[in-house]
């Protein structure tokens, strides 16, 4: 079985380390934020060509308190994109604004900032780009548009560790950036976590107290904060892969090219590797329209898929307040009945992409 993702080949080629480094922060006691996490912090900052980056419990976390640090909140609006994963529009949600959405870009799956400004009003307060699967968003325009109207931009780089858009990392072209450390994710931990980053330092002052109760010194709370703190373990983990991120993620990359050039007329929707972008390929999503009986037949022939994301966010249950219906943003409701995730991670062998290219192949003469 070729395997969709494969975490355990990755901790075993440095076990060693992280073991070491676990084993060090155990005895160290430093549980919650600690010199790990601040270590990783500053590593972190760099790797993201930013001033600043301040460690939280999930990438949800980063995203709730950069809309807030932002000034985000309630009768607000937030222009973001229904095709994402439900956390960009949860954390909206939670700094007690409205989103309201965009449709995306059908090459690049990425907001398309030419619909930005008409939805725009008096009550917008953000925009909310999301890198999805590990391409930028088109970044130039969407700056522009928001310096004109006054707006803030906050990135959600969650799937993005290391893309850049015309030579910038993603996360320190906005005013605020968010990564998530989910396991599975470019740069995963081993558990939750999550980073804001900016090069603004009252910004990042704001994050740093509302992940930590509102308080830059113990028991004095200036803010209502949040317990959205860091743990000592993960930032142990993180900071040993801070020292791989550019070899893992150039293996993806060269995966995706040789996904690509060995379907060269097969007729598989590959995704576009766009020529002003880095796109670090989190997921590496073709199209089909018959896509259920694709992946049963895939998983028939022992290759393990995944979908990202079968419902857009203005058709889900949870946000029918918004009054969306099926039509409304017809790109984004395109690729989520379309898209298949392959299986895409640094460590996948060239005879286990040989198996899915071969099913593929397959299914395309039947």
């Amino acid at each position: 079985m070729v395997p969709f993702v494969d975490l355990k080949a990755q901790y075993l080629s440095i076990k060693a380390e992280i073991d070491a480094a676990v084993i060090a922060l155990l005895e160290s006691t430093q549980f919650v934020l600690g010199k790990e996490v601040a270590a990783f912090e500053e590593l972190f900052a760099a790797y993201t060509q930013t001033s600043h980056a301040m460690g939280v419990n999930s990438g949800t976390s980063a995203l709730h308190l950069a809309l807030l640090a932002a000034g985000v909140g309630e009768g607000d609006e937030v222009i973001t994109t229904p095709f994402t994963f439900i956390a960009t529009v949860s954390a909206i949600d939670y700094a007690r604004a409205k989103p309201v959405f965009v449709d995306i870009d059908p090459v690049s799956f990425t907001i398309d900032p030419a619909l930005i400004e008409a939805a725009i009003t008096p009550r917008t307060k953000a925009l909310l780009p999301v890198h999805l699967y590990g391409q930028p968003a088109d970044m130039d325009p969407i700056m522009d548009i928001a310096q004109r109207h006054g707006l803030a931009v906050i990135e959600d780089a969650a799937q993005a560790h290391g893309a850049e858009y015309k030579g910038r990392r993603v996360g320190s072209i906005g005013d605020l950036g968010c990564f998530s450390f989910y396991p599975g994710k470019n740069l995963g931990a081993y558990g939750e976590g999550g980073a804001v980053t900016t090069n603004k330092p009252e910004l990042a002052r704001l994050v740093r107290m509302l992940r930590d109760w509102g308080a830059e010194r113990r028991y004095y709370h200036d803010l209502k904060g949040f317990n959205y703190r860091l743990e000592g373990v993960q930032g142990a983990v993180l900071k040993v892969k801070m020292g791989y991120i550019e070899a893992w993620t150039e293996a993806r990359r060269a995966h995706a090219a040789r996904y690509g050039e060995l379907l060269v007329g097969t007729g598989v929707r590959t995704p576009d590797a766009l020529p002003d972008r880095r796109h670090v390929y989190h997921i590496y999503a073709i199209r089909e329209a018959r896509r259920e009986a694709l992946q049963t037949f895939l998983q028939e022939r022992g290759v393990a898929t995944g979908i990202h994301y079968p419902i857009p966010v203005h058709l889900q249950q949870a946000f029918a307040e918004l009054g969306h219906k099926v039509g409304d943003f017809p790109h984004s409701e395109a690729a989520a009945n379309e898209v298949l995730s392959l299986p895409m991670f640094p460590e996948l062998r060239p005879e286990q992409q040989d198996v899915v290219v071969a099913a593929l192949k397959d299914w395309q003469q039947q």
